[in-house]
C-alpha cells in the first residue's frame, strides 16, 4: 500500500470511526471538546505510523486505544490523577497492560448510548442552530471544518469559530454527557430531529450557490436519522422523520435535469424516483404509526410525501388527502409556510382559486416578507387563472429574493413563459 493509499484508508476510517470514538471518550471525560481533541491526538498518530506501519487490522480499537492513553496523559499532567483515579483507575491499569480487555469491553458496551449522548449533547439548546448544525456535522457526522464550510458556502473560519464557540459554550454551562429523561427528553429530542431536518432540506433544496441540491448534506442526514432510529427505536417522531427523509431522497435523481436545471415535482419522471428509498421510508412510516406516532408533525409529513410516492403518475395523486394532512400538519405545528403549502394543495384539490384565497392571507406575514416561496406560488396559481402579468411580475419577484442561483434562472423562465401567452378573447 503507497503513503497515498494509507492516507485514503485513514481519511475512511476517520469518517466511520470519529463518532463513535469521541462518544466514547466524551463519556470518560465529560467534555465532547476535551474529547474531540483527543481523538484528533490519535488521528495524528495514525498519520504518523500507519504509513510506515500499515493500517491495523482494528484501525477503531487502535485509536480508541491510542486516545485513552492521550487522555490519561492529559489528567497527569493537569495534576488531576488523584480527583479522577476512581473514575479513570481501570484505564490507568489498562496503560500498564493488566485490563486492556476489560476497557475495551466496557467502553464497547455502551457505545450505542455514547453515539446517542453525543447526538443529544450537539444538539443541546443552549446552542444556536447554526452552532447545532455545525457541531453536529463534525462530531456525529464525521465532516471536517472544510467539508462543512463548502456545504453551506461559507468561509472555514466562520465554522471552526462556531464548533469552538459551541465547545465552549457547552463547557462553560456545564451541560451533563447523558441522555434526558422525563419531560426534558422531549425537548431535547426535538431539538436533534430539527438539525437533521435542516442538514437535510439545505442538502435537498440549496438556499443558495450555483447548485439547485447538495447530495451529500442528504445522505449525512439520511445516515444520521438511520442511527437516530436505530437508537431511539421507541420514539415514533424519529422513524417519522426517517420516513420523511428516506421518501424525499428517493426523488434526488429525478429533480435535476441534464445541466443542472431544477425539475418540478409534477414534471418528474417517476421512472426515476428510487423504490428501495419509497419502501424503506414506507417501512419506517409504518413503524411510527405502530408507535402511536401518526400525528406527529415528520410523521404527517411523511404521509403527505408516502401519497406523492404511492401515485404512479401526477394525476393519481391523492390531492384531497394531502389537503387534510396539511389541515392537520397546520393543527399540530402552525407555521406560515405549512400554510402556504396547505394552499398549493387546497388549490390542487379544489382549484386555483380556492388556492389563491389561501395563500393571500399569507401575504401580510412578517416571516414570509423575504421568502421567495410565497410569490412564486402567487405566480403559479395566477397563470392558472389566466391572470397573466400579474403571475409574471410574481415570478420576478421571487427570483430576485432567491439566492439560489438554478431557482432563479428556473423563476425567471417561468416569467418569461407567461408573458409570452395572451389571454383568450
Amino acid at each position: 500500500m503507497t503513503a497515498t493509499d494509507t492516507h485514503r484508508a485513514i481519511d475512511a476510517v476517520w469518517r466511520i470511526e470519529s463518532p463513535r470514538l469521541i462518544a466514547g471518550l466524551a463519556r470518560i471525560v465529560r467534555d465532547v471538546g476535551l474529547a474531540e481533541e483527543l481523538a484528533q491526538d490519535a488521528l495524528v498518530t495514525a498519520l504518523e505510523q500507519w504509513p510506515e506501519s500499515g493500517v491495523p487490522d482494528n484501525p477503531g480499537a487502535w485509536l480508541m486505544t491510542t486516545a485513552k492513553r492521550r487522555a490519561i496523559d492529559h489528567f497527569r499532567r493537569n495534576k488531576r490523577i488523584d480527583r479522577k483515579h476512581q473514575e479513570l483507575g481501570y484505564e490507568l491499569e489498562a496503560r500498564r497492560g493488566g485490563a486492556a480487555a476489560d476497557l475495551d469491553a466496557a467502553l464497547d458496551d455502551d457505545i450505542g448510548d455514547d453515539l446517542l449522548r453525543l447526538m443529544f449533547t450537539a444538539c443541546h439548546p443552549v446552542l444556536s442552530t447554526e452552532a447545532r448544525i455545525a457541531l453536529t456535522l463534525r462530531l456525529v457526522g464525521g465532516l471536517t471544518t472544510e467539508e462543512i464550510a463548502r456545504a453551506y458556502l461559507v468561509s472555514e473560519p466562520t465554522v471552526a469559530q462556531r464548533i469552538v464557540r459551541a465547545k465552549r459554550t457547552l463547557a462553560e454551562a456545564r451541560i451533563p454527557f447523558e441522555v434526558p429523561r422525563g419531560a426534558e427528553r422531549a425537548a431535547r429530542l426535538s431539538s436533534v430531529l430539527e438539525v437533521l431536518y435542516l442538514v437535510f432540506n439545505e442538502g435537498y433544496s440549496a438556499t443558495a450557490g450555483e447548485d439547485w441540491m447538495r447530495p451529500a448534506l442528504c445522505e449525512d442526514a439520511l445516515r444520521l436519522g438511520r442511527i437516530l432510529a436505530e437508537l431511539a427505536p421507541k420514539e415514533p417522531e424519529v422513524h417519522g422523520l426517517a420516513a420523511l427523509m428516506e421518501i424525499q431522497a428517493s426523488r434526488s435523481g429525478a429533480r435535476i435535469g441534464p445541466s443542472g436545471e431544477p425539475i418540478l415535482l409534477l414534471d418528474q419522471n417517476r421512472a426515476r424516483w428510487d423504490q428501495l428509498l419509497i419502501h424503506r421510508g414506507l417501512a419506517a412510516l409504518e413503524r411510527a404509526h405502530e408507535l402511536g406516532g401518526a400525528r406527529g408533525p415528520y410523521a404527517l409529513q411523511a404521509e403527505i410525501a408516502a401519497c406523492h410516492a404511492r401515485a404512479r403518475a401526477p394525476d393519481e395523486t391523492d390531492w384531497a388527502r394531502i389537503a387534510a394532512l396539511y389541515d392537520a400538519l397546520a393543527q399540530v405545528a402552525p407555521s406560515p409556510i405549512v400554510e402556504l403549502n396547505r394552499g398549493v394543495a387546497v388549490s390542487m384539490a379544489s382549484g386555483p382559486q380556492a388556492g389563491l384565497e389561501v395563500v393571500d392571507r399569507l401575504t401580510a406575514e412578517p416571516l414570509l416578507k423575504g421568502y421567495h416561496l410565497l410569490p412564486s406560488v402567487r405566480g403559479d396559481l395566477l397563470a392558472k387563472l389566466g391572470r397573466f402579468d400579474e403571475s409574471r411580475a410574481e415570478f420576478e419577484r421571487a427570483a430576485a429574493l432567491t439566492r439560489n442561483a438554478r431557482e432563479r434562472e428556473l423563476l425567471l423562465a417561468r416569467a418569461g413563459a407567461v408573458a409570452t401567452v395572451r389571454p383568450r378573447t
